[in-house]
C-alpha cells in the first residue's frame, strides 16, 4: 500500500507541480527518510541551498528506509516514467540497473570532479563507460578486533587464523565472527575472502570468474574456519550482522567483520563489555592477494525524465560539497567520500573511528560487481556460497556450479562478454 501510495504521489505531483510552481521556480523532488537525525540534516542542507538558489524550491517525498521497499518504489515510478523525484539515492549496488534500464542520466556533461573521490565509488557509478552518480557517503566491512586479546591486528589472513585459535584457548568464546546467512552480507563477506587471495566474481571484461582456484581457495578457508579449526561457529552460518555485533558487544568473539555503523555501539560502556578495548583495521590477505573492503554507500542522481536537470544536478553538487560531508560526518556519522577530507581535524571531531584508519580501510574498498543484474547474480552465488559452508557441497562443485549459472543469466540477457553496448542497453 505504501509503494502504490507513493506511485499516486509522484504522479500528483507531475500534474500539479510540471517541473514548476506559481511563483516560477524550479521545482526539484528529492525523496528521503521523513525521521531521524538523518532527515533533519538534510532538510538543513536543502533550505540552505535554497537560499544560495531562489530560483529553486525542494520538496522532499518521503521514502522507506528499508533498501528493499526503497527499490521496489523507484521501479514503480521509473517505469511509470514519471518525472518526480528528480534525484534518486541510490544504493551502490542500484546504480548500473538504472542506468542500463535508462532511468537515470549520464552526468559527464557537468563535468563532476570525479578525481576528488576515491577511486572505487566512482567506478560503482559507471556503465558502459559514462558516469551515472555521485557518491554522497562510503561504507565499507572491517575487521574489529579485540586491543586487550592482541598488540595489533592480523598482518594475513594465516596469522588472524592462528590469533583467532589461541584467544579460544585462552577462554574466549568464539574466534571469529561473520555473517554467514544467506543473503547478500554473505557475498560481501565471500568477497573480502576472495580478494584476500586474488581472486575475483566478475572480471574487468564482465567475465564470470568466481570458480577461478583463488576463488575455490577462498572459500574453502572460510569452511575450514567452520570445520576444520573451529574459530567461526556454525551458528554464524545463521547470522547477519546485528547477531555478529551482539556476539562481539558481549565480549564472546575476538574478531568480527561488520560495518562502520557498529562502531559507536560498541564504544558505548552502558551496553558493551568491549568498550575501550576494540578497534578496526582492513581484513588482512593470503600472501597472493590483498586486503579487501566491500564497497557500500549511498549515490546521488538524476531522473532521466526530469524537466529540471540543471537544477537536480545543481542540488547534488551542493550536497557532495566538502562541508556538506564534513557536516553529515559530524551529525550523523557518515563516512565521505573525497579522500582529502580524511586529514581534516574537524573529520576527527565527527567520525568514531579514527579518521586515518578509516581511509586506510576504504583504501582497500572493492565495488560489487559493476553490472545490471547484480542482484540475480548475487542470488544465485549465495545460494551456493551457503552450500558450500553448510557442508552440502564441495567448495570447487559449488563455485563451478554457481559460475555457470551466472554466465547463464548473462547469456539470456545479453550481457555476456562480447555484446555490443547497444545489445547492453
Amino acid at each position: 500500500m505504501q509503494a502504490r501510495f507513493g506511485t499516486l504521489a509522484a504522479v500528483a505531483c507531475i500534474v500539479a507541480c510540471g517541473g514548476g510552481d506559481e511563483d516560477g521556480r524550479q521545482v526539484i523532488t528529492f525523496p528521503a527518510s521523513a525521521v531521524g537525525a538523518e532527515a533533519e540534516l538534510l532538510q538543513e542542507q536543502l533550505e540552505r541551498f535554497m537560499l544560495e538558489r531562489p530560483d529553486v524550491r525542494i520538496v522532499r517525498r518521503e521514502t522507506p528506509d528499508a533498501a528493499d521497499q526503497r527499490h521496489q518504489l523507484y521501479v514503480q515510478w521509473l517505469n511509470a516514467r514519471a518525472s518526480d523525484p528528480d534525484i534518486l539515492q541510490l544504493d551502490v549496488i542500484w546504480t548500473p540497473e538504472f542506468a542500463a534500464a535508462g532511468w537515470i542520466l549520464p552526468l559527464d556533461a557537468f563535468a563532476p570532479p570525479v578525481s576528488e573521490y576515491f577511486p572505487a565509488t566512482v567506478a560503482a557509478n559507471r556503465w558502459d563507460g559514462a558516469l551515472y552518480a555521485l557518491p554522497w557517503f562510503v561504507d565499507v566491512g572491517m575487521l574489529y578486533w579485540r586491543t586487550d586479546l592482541f598488540e595489533r591486528p592480523p598482518a594475513s589472513l594465516e596469522e588472524l587464523s592462528r590469533a583467532a585459535a589461541r584467544s579460544r584457548s585462552d577462554g574466549t568464546r568464539y574466534g571469529m565472527v561473520w555473517q554467514g546467512a544467506r543473503y547478500e552480507g554473505l557475498v560481501t563477506v565471500f568477497l573480502e575472502h576472495l580478494g584476500a587471495f586474488g581472486g575475483q566474481i566478475m572480471d574487468a571484461d564482465g567475465r564470470v570468474v568466481v570458480d577461478s582456484n583463488a576463488a575455490v581457495r577462498a572459500l574453502r578457508f572460510m569452511a575450514d574456519e567452520i570445520y576444520e579449526t573451529g574459530n567461526v561457529p556454525r551458528a554464524a552460518l545463521t547470522w547477519q550482522e546485528e547477531q555478529t555485533r551482539f556476539v562481539f558487544q558481549n565480549g564472546q568473539a575476538a574478531f568480527m567483520r561488520n560495518w562502520p555503523y557498529a562502531y559507536p555501539l560498541l564504544r558505548d560502556s552502558a551496553a558493551s563489555r568491549v568498550a575501550g578495548r576494540f578497534a578496526v583495521a582492513p581484513m588482512p590477505a593470503a600472501p597472493e592477494g590483498e586486503p579487501t573492503a566491500t564497497l557500500g554507500g549511498s549515490q546521488l542522481a538524476i531522473n532521466a525524465n526530469t524537466e529540471n536537470p540543471e537544477a537536480a544536478y545543481a542540488v547534488i553538487e551542493y550536497l557532495t560539497r566538502p562541508e556538506q560531508m564534513l557536516e553529515r560526518a559530524r551529525v550523523v556519522g557518515q563516512y565521505p567520500t573525497r579522500p582529502a577530507l580524511y586529514g581534516r581535524p574537524e573529520l576527527a571531531r565527527g567520525l568514531s573511528v579514527p579518521p586515518d584508519r578509516a581511509r586506510r580501510i576504504i583504501e582497500r574498498a572493492v565495488p560489487r560487481p559493476v553490472t545490471p543484474v547484480y542482484t540475480q547474480l548475487s542470488q544465485l552465488l549465495q545460494i551456493r556460497l551457503h552450500r558450500a559452508l553448510t557442508g552440502q557441497q564441495e567448495p570447487r562443485a559449488a563455485l563451478e556450479a554457481a559460475a555457470a549459472e551466472m554466465r547463464a543469466l548473462l547469456e539470456k540477457v545479453g550481457l555476456a562478454p562480447g555484446e555490443s553496448a547497444g545489445a547492453r542497453r
